[in-house]
């Protein structure tokens, strides 16, 4: 099979289908090193819970845009 045709074959495929194949393709490109993915989900949700507790409280994504360009003279 050709590149192209495969490219094609893939194009014709549900929006969902080809996400799949996307995504598969995208880790054969980088692999993700074991536990990282665990970790980081880990700390999402360590992070939610403290949100949904309220011991911590969320700023603005807008304000926390504006103090970086403050300080970077930006």
């Amino acid at each position: 099979m050709r590149i192209q045709e495969l490219i094609e074959e893939a194009n014709a495929l549900p929006v969902d289908e080809r996400a799949l194949v996307i995504e598969s393709l995208l880790k054969s490109l980088n692999p993700t090193k074991s536990g990282i993915d665990e970790n980081w989900a880990d700390v999402a949700q360590k992070r939610l819970a403290e949100l949904d507790s309220g011991a911590v409280e969320a700023v603005p994504g807008e304000e926390v845009f504006t103090k970086i360009r403050s300080r970077h003279g930006n």
